[in-house]
């Protein structure tokens, strides 16, 4: 029988299938193999013995969430307890385009802002807008409901950010758990500990466990530069072809960080992204 994997627990494996919920086991070939079934897999499964024995091939996956099959990610991104991270925010962004999926932008907690925060936040959010972005604030209920018909969607975003709080609010049936900020650490425990596909506005959204680090070595020099969108609206007027606008001379995306057509903070990610991560 065919199914899709909504939930993972430990070892134990969700596979909804003809509107019914079959508890599976992995087969010890895909351990042999270095597969890890995922949520979000298409699976062929032994529906008396409850075994998965076969994982169809996916269209992308990400890493810390472990999802397969996504259409969109939402990143969902505190401006207060936690502060704003534009680190965090872009390295998402990248990784995420790297996988051929749709980022979202969710904006959380504007009303801890005092009003001069506030219009930082908003040019901010006005930069990201410009370079192709859908962008909200997770107050804007109506809109955000409208973006999940017929669609896989992944929840992601720094500890505390408020994930499964606005996931509570678009759907109050959920009653998932959430915590306090820590006044210490200024950032929240992690409330999601497993995995598992929620059924929201007639499409699938995984809720999935926080994450304390984000890794770009799966990834170029070349892939981080080519996965920044501002970057790419400049750089063939760049001097070298494969100008990698960090030494080199006439780089065009230098001038436009200089001109402020370019936000500074995300050209400042992209050099620790390419040195940090590829020494």
């Amino acid at each position: 029988m065919q199914g899709k994997i909504i939930k993972q627990v430990s070892n134990d494996y969700t596979v909804l299938a003809n509107n019914q919920n079959y508890i599976c086991k992995s087969r010890g070939k895909f351990r042999n193999m270095k597969i890890i079934p995922l949520v979000g897999d298409l699976v062929e499964f032994n529906e008396k013995e409850n075994y998965i024995l076969k994982i169809y091939p996916r269209k992308n996956e990400l890493v810390r969430p472990n999802v397969s099959n996504i259409d969109q990610v939402m990143v969902i991104t505190s401006v207060k307890r936690p502060d704003f991270s534009s680190n965090l925010l872009d390295k998402l962004l990248v990784v995420i385009e790297f996988h051929n999926i749709e980022p979202i932008i969710i904006f959380t907690k504007i009303d801890l802002l005092n009003e001069e925060e506030k219009e930082k936040i908003n040019k901010i959010k006005k930069y990201y807008e410009n370079i192709g972005y859908k962008c909200f604030i997770n107050t804007e209920l109506d809109k955000i409901k409208t973006l999940f018909k017929d669609k896989v969607t992944v929840f992601t975003g720094q500890s505390g950010a408020g994930k499964s709080t606005l996931l509570n609010h678009l759907n109050i049936d959920l009653n998932l758990e959430t915590n306090e900020i820590s006044d210490a650490l200024g950032r929240g425990k992690h409330t999601t500990r497993h995995t598992e596909l929620l059924f929201i506005e007639g499409g699938m959204v995984a809720d999935t466990p926080g994450f304390s680090s984000l890794s770009l070595s799966m990834m170029t020099g070349m892939d981080i530069r080519d996965n920044f969108r501002d970057f790419n609206m400049y750089r063939d007027l760049c001097k070298y072809r494969d100008c990698m606008h960090d030494k080199e001379d006439q780089c065009i995306i230098k001038n436009k960080v200089e001109s402020k057509d370019i936000l500074a903070s995300r050209y400042e990610n992209y050099i620790k992204f390419i040195h940090e991560e590829h020494k």
